[in-house]
């Protein structure tokens, strides 16, 4: 969804822009992935803070039909939380509309092979595709392939752990239906933490929790259950992955149907296409945004999006969850430093791989945040384009306000 946004609002204004994308259609972890809901647009206090394009793809699949628009829910730690539940096939109807209106060109089913540089610029971008191998010379390069592995091929520098963090583990998500959602929905607090426990002390649940988002216009929910430890940018790593994932999938939804009040008529009736990742490589930027910026919620002159989602960290191992929400009507600002990667002139990240800390990017990773962060990365990238084709003349003063001009928000 980084890269989507970033494409389109490029392309809007006049640049051309060249769309990569390893599936036959568009939306990554949104659609391939299934996740069905978009959560993170407003503070705990209800103010909205994620707008522009993203808010644009609500907009539209309301008229398609693939989604009720926003809406609240409660999570399994009991904190209210605002989301937008949609359709994955609708969204990416949606997507391809987008992209040919603003003229973005695209090339589907096509995989990085090789990066090469001169000097501080990527040179040559080589990608695989169905007529053999296809050489790209960009003169801007924004990397949204989440584990950016453009990046990581021009010998870009990435963020390490520390000893204490890991990689947050994946997700396989699966459609599970009919429900019969009046029944779930009205499940106690403590109904859903005792059939929780449940779960996972019989083995048939890898995490605690039964969430779930509706389908629009069905009676089938995308599931979020399972829980796969890996290291995303190890092929064999994910490839066992993808089967240990499928196999939870299958566990968790025996159990809904065995167990759960409202699943009992339902099945599983599809997978996603291929493992949720929510952490992976995060770029080393001119700028690294830590937790604590997020706590005290620091500013910054340089200020291109807003985020104010919690800190949501599963942690590698056992069921639980550690979510420290900021609260209130508090939120964060991401400073356009953190989409620069350090050592590079012609590079910039759109979404969860931007220079933040394991903490902060526990925030920063949802889909709305990275929606907005794309389309900054974008307009900066056109604005490049029509200087001196170096990302870090681009001026912070104009790219704000331009990105306040298309709707974004951005606090004065």
């Amino acid at each position: 969804m980084a890269g989507m946004m970033a494409a389109v609002a490029a392309a809007r204004t006049g640049t051309g822009v060249l769309l990569v994308e390893r599936w036959g259609f568009l939306g990554g972890s949104a659609t391939a992935g299934a996740v069905g809901q978009f959560v993170g647009w407003e503070t705990a206090a209800g103010r909205q803070v994620i707008q522009g394009l993203a808010e644009e793809v609500v907009r539209r699949l309301e008229r398609h039909g693939g989604s009720g628009g926003h809406t609240h829910f409660v999570m399994s730690t009991g904190h209210p939380m605002d989301q937008v539940s949609y359709d994955p096939e609708r969204l990416k109807l949606v997507l391809d509309e987008m992209a040919a209106e603003a003229g973005v060109r695209l090339l589907f089913h096509a995989t990085v092979l090789n990066v090469t540089r001169a000097g501080a610029a990527i040179d040559t971008v080589a990608v695989l595709t169905k007529a053999g191998p296809l050489a790209i010379r960009p003169r801007m390069v924004i990397d949204a392939s989440g584990d950016l592995d453009v990046l990581a091929r021009a010998g870009a520098g990435f963020l390490p752990l520390e000893p204490d963090e890991a990689p947050q583990p994946a997700t396989m998500m699966f459609r599970f239906g009919p429900v019969d959602f009046a029944r779930f929905g009205a499940l106690t607090g403590e109904e859903l933490r005792a059939l929780c426990r449940q779960g996972v002390e019989s083995g048939a649940l890898a995490r605690a929790a039964l969430h779930q988002s509706r389908i629009p216009g069905t009676n089938d929910g995308w599931f979020n259950i399972s829980r796969v430890s890996l290291d995303a940018t190890d092929p064999f790593a994910v490839s066992a992955g993808e089967i240990e994932g499928r196999r939870q999938a299958f566990a968790a939804a025996g159990f809904l149907t065995a167990h759960v009040p409202g699943c009992e008529g339902g099945r599983l009736v599809a997978l996603a296409a291929q493992l949720g990742i929510r952490e992976s490589r995060r770029v080393r930027g001119e700028l690294v945004l830590t937790a604590d910026d997020l706590r005290a919620e620091r500013r910054f002159p340089d200020a291109i999006a807003v985020g104010a989602y919690p800190m949501d960290i599963h942690p590698a191992k056992g069921t639980g969850l550690h979510f420290e929400t900021l609260g209130g009507d508090r939120s964060y600002e991401i400073p356009y430093r953190c989409l620069l990667p350090a050592g590079l002139d012609n590079a910039l990240v759109a979404g969860r791989g931007i220079s933040a800390s394991h903490g902060a990017h526990a925030s920063t990773r949802v889909m709305p945040t990275i929606m907005a962060i794309g389309q900054a990365a974008g307009t900066a990238a056109a604005l490049a384009c029509a200087g001196h084709g170096d990302t870090r003349q681009v001026d912070a003063v104009q790219l704000r306000q331009r990105l306040r001009q298309d709707g974004a928000f951005l606090p004065t």
